[in-house]
């Protein structure tokens, strides 16, 4: 059956859980897929889990289809095996039942059948005289790009298929796209030349002076021969050691902002520009500007779109990384907390994102003690939640029966001497034993708050430095004698500080006389009636903070499990 043309209708992703991604037009069906160039495959798969004749692309009525050709363990659509199937865009193509290697299935808009560029470009098919075969393979070139800057190909892809048609139909030398940087100057970002050959961006020297003449007048700038050009782009530098003759700039300019102040003036945000270059003289003809100035009309607005997909998958890369660290994040917080004999516990820890700056936790030591931990890192999200991370691995070395107060100052110190972390942290550590006595110390966080008898008080008063703010500050450690059924409230400023619509806070005198209601019930009841009571206030409202807290219940070793919790 022979190959019938079928230029810019599709393209396949191929995404391999081991390779970099890569992206293959179908410029023809049937467009045959398998092991090795030698077997005839316009798609070559260098894998051995791929037959060598493993499938093919076939036209079909209202679309293109795809047909099983002998792939080891058949090929599957969306995890559904199938002979033969008609494609739709988007959809995900396994080669045999490993997934090592996935094909995704682009369907491109046909030329002249969308909006945009194209109309223009065929438009200029009524300006050649009589019929130039050249000139209309030219032409095909440029409508098959206008096509790609459609798709949903990565944004360096979609540039340099651009850069390549661009050489192609004017024969330059090089060609080129320049984006601004953050302080406006226009920097090569993807460079080519002729055979579709990458070239270093660092190592172009576009005319500098071309480029500033095409962002001053705004518009498409053509320089016949450059040492016929005004004096200032005749002795520009680059041009004179390049030997350059010709070149062109397009620039691109995007939609005005909606969101402009009232009265003020509305400016095209400049995107980039295309510069091609050659070393003859008049080497763009008069077509070849007509051609790149229809493209450039509609290149702006097609790079915003492309640019939009760009963000849209950094988006979701970004949401996955946090997925993942929220996964770490939960994980290392403790989850079911189990009673010891001489205390009983509970807590939770609700973060206002995906992932938070609280951390609680009780472990045992080797001496019979218990210790009690609650921390508040400064800010939210990721960076919040590495330096959490490090806390509690840091803290884990209580176990090892070292000095908590050496270890406060120890982490203060390490901390201030990585200023570029840019990170404090309150925190609240205690050790209880069977007696009763909390040896406690505290770093910048709230006071914990003690229920015995109905009446509640502060653990203590005063302020003290969060770890990691000051490196001259020091810690020490403080005793508290427990009575038995003593309660503890440990809390962050997340409970305190919690907002209603109209941005009143929950406060300290809330959150105590809501303790204060709860003095013979069970510590879940205490920590479900505090989150209730501070979920009413905020009646929905979305909060800036994270929500943290741990009760803690002392008991004589003889009197555990006689009470509920």
């Amino acid at each position: 059956m022979p190959a019938q043309p079928a230029p810019g209708l599709a393209c396949l992703e191929i995404v391999f859980s081991d390779r970099p991604w890569q992206a293959v037009s179908v410029d023809e069906l049937p467009f045959l897929i398998g092991r090795g160039r030698e077997n005839g495959n316009h798609l070559p798969i260098d894998d051995l889990r791929i037959s060598r004749r493993c499938a093919a692309l076939c036209a079909a009525p209202g679309g293109i289809r795809i047909e099983d050709r002998g792939q080891l363990n058949g090929i599957y659509v969306n995890g559904a095996p199938t002979k033969e199937t008609t494609l739709r865009d988007g959809d995900k193509i396994r080669l045999g039942m490993d997934d090592g290697c996935q094909l995704v299935f682009r369907l491109r808009p046909e030329a002249g059948s969308g909006q945009g560029a194209t109309p223009d470009l065929r438009a200029l098919l009524g300006s050649l005289e009589g019929d130039s075969a050249d000139e209309l393979k030219r032409l095909r070139l440029v409508l098959d790009a206008a096509s790609l800057l459609q798709s949903r190909l990565p944004l360096e892809s979609v540039l340099a298929t651009i850069l390549d048609h661009a050489i192609a139909i004017t024969a330059a030398d090089r060609a080129m796209f320049l984006e601004p940087d953050s302080s406006g100057t226009l920097q090569v970002r993807v460079a080519r030349e002729g055979g579709g050959l990458d070239l270093e961006p660092e190592t172009m020297n576009p005319s500098r002076t071309a480029l500033r003449q095409a962002v001053e007048q705004r518009c498409t700038v053509v320089n016949e021969d450059l040492n016929l050009a005004d004096l200032n782009l005749k002795t520009a530098q680059s041009v004179l050691i390049q030997l350059l003759r010709s070149a062109v700039v397009i620039p691109l300019y995007g939609k005005p902002r909606e969101d402009s102040p009232s009265g003020a003036a509305r400016t095209d945000p400049l995107l980039g520009a295309i510069y091609l270059d050659s070393r003859r003289t008049s080497a763009f003809s008069a077509l070849d500007r007509e051609i790149l100035d229809a493209l450039g009309a509609q290149a702006a607005s097609v790079l915003e779109s492309a640019l939009m997909v760009q963000r849209e998958r950094e988006k979701q890369r970004m949401e996955q990384e946090l997925d993942i660290a929220r996964k770490i994040q939960q994980a290392l917080v403790p989850q079911g907390l189990k009673d010891f004999p001489h205390l009983a516990v509970t807590g939770l820890h609700r973060p206002c994102s995906e992932v938070g700056g609280d951390y609680f936790d009780v472990f045992p030591l080797p001496d019979g003690r218990n210790a009690i931990l609650i921390a508040d890192v400064s800010g939210k999200g990721l960076g919040a939640a590495l330096l959490t991370t490090m806390l509690q691995g840091t803290l884990s070395g209580m176990t090892l029966g070292v000095d908590p107060v050496k270890v406060f100052n120890h982490l203060n110190l390490f901390l201030c001497e990585h200023a570029e972390v840019g990170r404090y942290a309150t925190m609240f550590f205690g050790l209880l034993d069977s007696a009763g006595t909390l040896e406690f110390v505290r770093a910048g966080h709230p006071s914990p708050l003690l229920l015995r008898r109905g009446k509640v008080s502060e653990l203590y008063s005063g302020g003290s430095f969060p770890v990691g703010l000051a490196e001259e500050a020091t810690f020490k450690s403080s005793r508290y004698q427990l009575e038995p059924e003593d309660t503890l409230l440990l809390f962050t400023d997340g409970v305190t500080e919690a907002q209603d619509k109209s941005a009143n806070l929950f406060g300290m005198e809330r959150l105590i006389d809501t303790f204060r209601r709860y003095p013979d019930s069970s510590l879940h009841a205490i920590q479900a009636g505090i989150l209730a009571a501070v979920e009413s206030f905020s009646a929905g409202a979305k909060q800036s903070d994270d929500i943290t807290l741990l009760v803690v219940r002392y008991r004589q070793p003889a009197d555990i499990g006689q009470a509920p919790v």
